[in-house]
C-alpha cells in the first residue's frame, strides 16, 4: 500500500469517495437533503498550498482518502493556526486493515511539517465505530453539538 498525496487527474474517484461519505452519514444526520450533495471543494482541497488530500492506493487502485486543512484558529485560542481533518473515507472492503490510520498518519506529518500543533476534526457522536478510531489515535472529544427541530 502506497499513502501519497492525491492528484487532480483522479477527481471523478475523490467525488465517488465523498459520496461514500454522504451515504454512510445519512444515518447520523436527518438533516441533509436528499439526493446527491457535496460536502467538499476537492479539486480546491487538492490543489491549494494550504491543504493536501492524501490518498491510499494498492496496485494503481484508491482505496482511501483524507484531507488536512490549515486554517486560522479564533483569537481567544492559545494557537494561532491549527490543522483540521475531514474526507476521511476507507472503501468497505479495506475497513478494518489500518488503512485509515496510515491515511491519519500522513495528515499529521504534513501538519507537523508546518508546525502546526493543534488538530480538529468532526465527528458524529452516534458514529461509534469512527469515535473510537480516533480515540485510539489520540483525539479527545471537546466539545458536543446538539440540535432540535422545533415546528
Amino acid at each position: 500500500m502506497i499513502v501519497r498525496q492525491a492528484k487532480i487527474e483522479e477527481i471523478e474517484t475523490l467525488l465517488e469517495f465523498e459520496q461514500g461519505i454522504v451515504t454512510a452519514e445519512r444515518a447520523f444526520n436527518p438533516t441533509l437533503k436528499k439526493g446527491e450533495i457535496h460536502y467538499y471543494d476537492l479539486a480546491k482541497l487538492v490543489e491549494s498550498p494550504l491543504s493536501a488530500v492524501f490518498v491510499a492506493e494498492i496496485d494503481g487502485d484508491l482505496i482511501a482518502s483524507g484531507y488536512v486543512l490549515e486554517k486560522e484558529a479564533q483569537d481567544y485560542l492559545k494557537h494561532e493556526r491549527y490543522a483540521y481533518l475531514g474526507f476521511m473515507y476507507v472503501k468497505p472492503e479495506h475497513r478494518g486493515k489500518g488503512v485509515n490510520k496510515r491515511i491519519l498518519d500522513a495528515l499529521l506529518d504534513w501538519a507537523k511539517e508546518r508546525g502546526l500543533s493543534e488538530i480538529r476534526l468532526e465527528v458524529y457522536s452516534e458514529n461509534s465505530a469512527a469515535v473510537k478510531a480516533y480515540e485510539k489515535a489520540g483525539f479527545k472529544t471537546l466539545l458536543l453539538e446538539m440540535r432540535m427541530e422545533i415546528g
